[in-house]
């Protein structure tokens, strides 16, 4: 596994796009700092490869790279925010895909879509035209943006309606572990949603709101391995009941900004 990391040099809270941020309540910078170090290490020393993009002075939410864009074989699909306060960060992404041999690619349209935080791939879940993505939308991307997902990379795009202005982004509130099974928060989803899902996966395992105020499910999973913020005892047990080890990382300070393990890396192949 391959991911794009962004150090946290000019992460902060300086205005309030999602439930979670107040600027009068900012992140401890220097702790933001030794909280992402932890992440940074954690992976490596799961053998995961970890690129970095610049960090921009004014740009504070550049340190969630998920957000970035959504990558697909060579192809860097460029992502288009909602919020102004963002779209500064996609000439740098653009610019770092360039620069990494990505051919980048723009979605016709004015639909906005924020790459991986709101599309996640289901690798090992396939239909008659190949793989499986779960998409997101209603706070930050548009649904429209999916029917171009799915015929530029030639995969089956299932869409799913957020139902919780707190849980903006589908990986806030979803991570699929293996080819049966998964985490979600049920407050996140409508019941149409939750029908959805339990169509893709033969298990779904639900989390309390705690562990889900936790960005428990905004996790990394790669193989038998689950990075994610300290979440209860009782879903360790579960995860480690389905064969996984998870690998806790105190990651507070983002939570400020409405992120967690998964929002911080951007996945490279």
């Amino acid at each position: 596994m391959r991911v794009l990391m962004c150090r946290p040099d000019y992460y902060t809270v300086d205005y309030e796009i999602n439930p979670w941020m107040h600027v009068r309540e900012k992140p401890d910078q220097a702790l933001a700092t030794v909280q992402w170090q932890a992440l940074h290490d954690t992976f490596t020393g799961l053998g995961i490869d970890v690129e970095l993009i610049e960090p921009v002075k004014g740009l504070p939410d550049m340190v969630f790279t998920a957000n970035g864009g959504l990558v697909s074989g060579n192809r860097f699909i460029l992502s288009l925010f909602r919020h102004e306060e963002r779209q500064g960060e996609a000439a740098y992404f653009e610019a770092w895909a360039n620069r990494s041999g990505f051919e980048t690619v723009r979605l016709s349209g004015d639909f906005f879509f924020e790459g991986e935080g709101d599309v996640l791939r289901l690798p090992f879940v396939t239909s008659s035209v190949g793989e499986t993505l779960v998409a997101g939308y209603r706070y930050r991307s548009e649904i429209r943006s999916h029917n171009q997902i799915s015929e530029l990379l030639g995969v089956r795009v299932v869409s799913i309606e957020l139902a919780s202005e707190h849980f903006y982004h589908l990986d806030t509130c979803f991570c699929p572990l293996n080819e049966k099974a998964a985490l979600y928060y049920p407050g996140a989803f409508d019941d149409y949603g939750k029908k959805v899902l339990s169509n893709i996966f033969e298990s779904l395992i639900a989390i309390g709101e705690q562990d889900a105020k936790s960005f428990c499910a905004n996790a990394v999973v790669r193989g038998k391995d689950v990075v994610m913020n300290p979440c209860s005892a009782a879903l360790k047990e579960q995860l480690k009941a389905l064969g996984f080890n998870t690998h806790e990382v105190e990651l507070s300070e983002f939570i400020k900004a409405g992120g967690s393990a998964k929002c911080l890396v951007l996945k490279l192949d």
